[in-house]
């Protein structure tokens, strides 16, 4: 009787996983071309147009209409800046790397829940807090060098932005958590787009590339759009329905899997056995900090 349920949330969730895998893949093809903010602000775009029909088709605007500033406010957190910071990083470091920093959003989030909203955590959580950025020091160490890449930016940069981008989520959860605990997912995702996309705008013009880029990068930037926001999102609110917000959570963890062979496969990227070993203390202090995993005892 469960059986398929269970399938289609098991699908939904590897589905979900490659998709957010390939999207540092996809905004390094079309970022090394248009350049960071205008994929970032064409990213956002097209992925606005692509929910607002289905907002529309399920009646929320005017839930929309009513909630827009503080929606729109989400939507430069959790999309314009990161996605622009993500977009310069992944043209710096490898998109492997930028996974791996990537997952540490749930790390991040439990620390600005403990500061920001009181949220205070446990022993197993403090511990997974310690080590979580214990990981991050470790692999920061490693790679953060000060002195430029062959794509003349030091590589320290480009963790730091990830690093800034995370933060960003965190503070974004945070604030919906405390201003739009109600609000329909779709509502948020699709008015959080129309945000970004309106933040975005300006410097995005100014940043034009002065040339056409090429036809693989569109491709790039169109899959970027509909399929590693758009759909994701749809997949995403499909996943949290069935198998609910705590599993949903834990597909941050899968992200980087995809992410590194991606980026070994197809990019020809290296991962060396350090960055391996600090990712997997990153990913386990994150889901202890998170609540995922429980230390005993105490």
């Amino acid at each position: 009787m469960n059986a398929t349920p269970q399938r289609g949330w098991l699908a939904d969730f590897l589905m979900l996983a490659a998709i957010w895998g390939a999207s540092f893949m996809f905004m390094r093809l079309a970022a090394l071309e248009l350049g960071a903010l205008p994929t970032a602000a064409l990213r956002v775009a097209i992925a606005a147009l692509f929910l607002l029909p289905l907002l529309m088709a399920k009646g929320h605007w005017p839930v929309l209409r009513q909630h827009w500033r503080p929606v729109f406010l989400v939507g430069l957190l959790n999309s314009a800046i990161p996605f622009s910071l993500y977009a310069f990083a992944v043209m710096h470091i490898s998109t492997g790397l930028s996974a791996i920093l990537n997952a540490t959003v749930p790390l991040f989030g439990a620390l600005v829940a403990w500061l920001w909203l009181h949220d205070r955590p446990g022993w197993s959580r403090t511990v997974g807090l310690a080590m979580g950025f214990g990981g991050v020091v470790l692999l920061v160490g490693e790679q953060a060098s000060f002195k430029p890449n062959a794509s003349g930016v030091a590589p320290v940069w480009a963790v730091l932005a990830c690093l800034a981008a995370t933060t960003c989520y965190a503070l974004s959860a945070s604030f919906t958590k405390k201003h739009l605990p109600s609000m329909p997912p779709l509502v948020a995702a699709t008015g959080s787009q129309i945000g970004a996309t309106l933040g975005l705008a300006g410097p995005a013009l100014w940043f034009l590339p002065d040339h056409m880029p090429s036809a693989p990068a569109w491709g790039a930037l169109l899959v970027l759009g509909v399929v590693c926001t758009g759909i994701a999102y749809v997949i995403y609110f499909r996943l949290i329905e069935r198998a609910g917000p705590a599993r949903a959570l834990t597909v941050t963890f899968m992200i980087p899997v995809f992410a590194i062979v991606y980026g070994v496969i197809l990019l020809s990227e290296q991962i060396t056995p350090w960055m391996l070993g600090c990712g997997a203390v990153v990913l386990l202090g994150t889901a202890l900090s998170s609540g995922l995993l429980k230390l005993p005892g105490r």
